[in-house]
């Protein structure tokens, strides 16, 4: 008799884990499946809201199938203390798993207004973005240099904002000089910088910030980012390249990201300087004459000049050439810019060609013309002038008629 109430208990354990494991292979299949959400929606979570509330305020909204299954899912994740004030923009169809990510990520998908401050090669920019109610889309509102352009009134309505949400844009190509004079620019933010950080070092990315973050803090999570991209790749490098260390794979890298904005090309600008490094020769850029005169604080709002070609005027305010890259051998000391990743890739990673030249086409398509040889080289650049002459003309031309009209 035991034996078989052993073994009839032993079949029911059997059969409720069994049950059990499907229950929960049910609930983890409908966690991450598109939910009931017909259109996109604005949710608010207010401070000092629990998961309970949100869940109903989701189950009211039509977005969730369940509350409380959101609500195990949330905790089983271990995102039931990572919930965050905010307006977070929900997309229609959106999976009970994704809700959770938007709510506990914070600041990356939000339906309240935006400002988003850009520190850029020429120029800063501030551009204003609001959420049309009707649409759920983000249409701009206004955008204005800090520096010279009149505050639009807009502004401080959306500065003021309690559903605002602020982002810091650091485009590839500056200089951690120029950073350092946008963040002084960004009025949200606090503290004084007293130090540049390392040219090269800086992460350029988009930030997620809010009034009252620190400028050095920020400035220490664009230098740890930019060491871990850094890493990361010089890690995984190819073998046999001419480049000794990460900081001069970083100088390498800087040169890419000042020669083209073309990301198919910058292998192949990689491949030229490995190619040249290689053979002994002279790298011979124009951005390294320009960071030799500048040394990143500002731009040079100028033609270059044969002087400027020679050394002459880096030698003349610096007391000696070291980046100009015409009369140096090498690499330059250091970066000239912050390289985005994909610059740090390419550098890593040159194209094998036998290309030893290239010269901007001036064709509107921001690409270059390769060269194995000096002639192929002559021949291109005789191109690109002319290339350039036609434009030029062509642009005299159109004003002219619009004068006219």
């Amino acid at each position: 008799m035991w034996r078989n109430i052993a073994s009839n208990a032993l079949t029911v354990l059997v059969v409720a884990l069994f049950l059990l494991g499907g229950v929960i292979a049910w609930a983890v299949r409908d966690y991450a499946a598109p939910g009931p959400l017909a259109q996109a929606i604005c949710l608010q979570v207010p401070q000092g809201a629990t998961m309970r509330t949100v869940s109903g305020d989701l189950g009211a909204q039509g977005a969730v199938r369940s509350e409380r299954m959101f609500r195990i899912g949330v905790a089983y994740a271990g995102l039931d203390q990572g919930l965050k004030a905010g307006s977070y923009l929900v997309p229609a169809g959106a999976s009970m798993e994704a809700i959770a990510d938007i709510i506990t990520r914070g600041g990356a998908s939000t339906c309240g207004s935006q400002i988003q401050f850009t520190v850029g090669v020429t120029r800063n920019l501030v551009q204003m973005r609001e959420l049309d109610p009707a649409t759920l889309q983000f249409r701009e509102l206004a955008r204005f240099n800090p520096a010279t352009d009149p505050v639009p009134p807009e502004y401080a309505t959306l500065r003021d904002g309690a559903d605002t949400q602020y982002s810091l844009v650091v485009v590839p190509g500056v200089t951690s000089w120029q950073v350092v004079q946008g963040l002084a620019a960004f009025e949200i933010l606090t503290g004084d910088v007293t130090a540049i950080p390392p040219e090269g070092m800086l992460a350029p990315d988009s930030y997620q910030v809010a009034p009252g973050d620190d400028r050095g803090a920020l400035l220490a999570r664009m230098q740890s980012a930019q060491d871990r991209i850094l890493t990361e790749e010089w890690t995984n490098r190819e073998d046999g390249l001419p480049i000794a260390s990460m900081a001069e794979a970083l100088t390498l890298a800087s040169i890419i990201e000042k020669e083209t904005g073309v990301a198919d090309e910058r292998p192949l600008v990689a491949g030229v300087l490995v190619n040249r490094i290689r053979q002994g020769w002279q790298l011979q850029f124009d951005p390294t004459i320009i960071y030799g005169i500048t040394r990143g604080e500002g731009i040079l709002d100028r033609p270059i000049r044969q002087s400027d070609i020679d050394g002459e005027t880096e030698r003349r305010l610096h007391g000696s050439v070291a980046y100009n890259t015409y009369v140096i051998r090498g690499l330059p000391p250091g970066p000239i810019a912050l390289p985005a990743r994909s610059a740090i890739h390419a550098a890593l990673h040159p194209a094998q060609t036998d290309y030893m030249f290239f010269v901007a086409t001036n064709d509107g398509t921001g690409g270059h013309a390769f060269a194995v040889t000096r002639a192929e080289h002559v021949a291109n650049v005789t191109a690109a002038r002319r290339a350039a002459e036609e434009a030029a003309a062509a642009a005299a031309a159109a004003a002219e008629d619009g004068q006219e009209n």
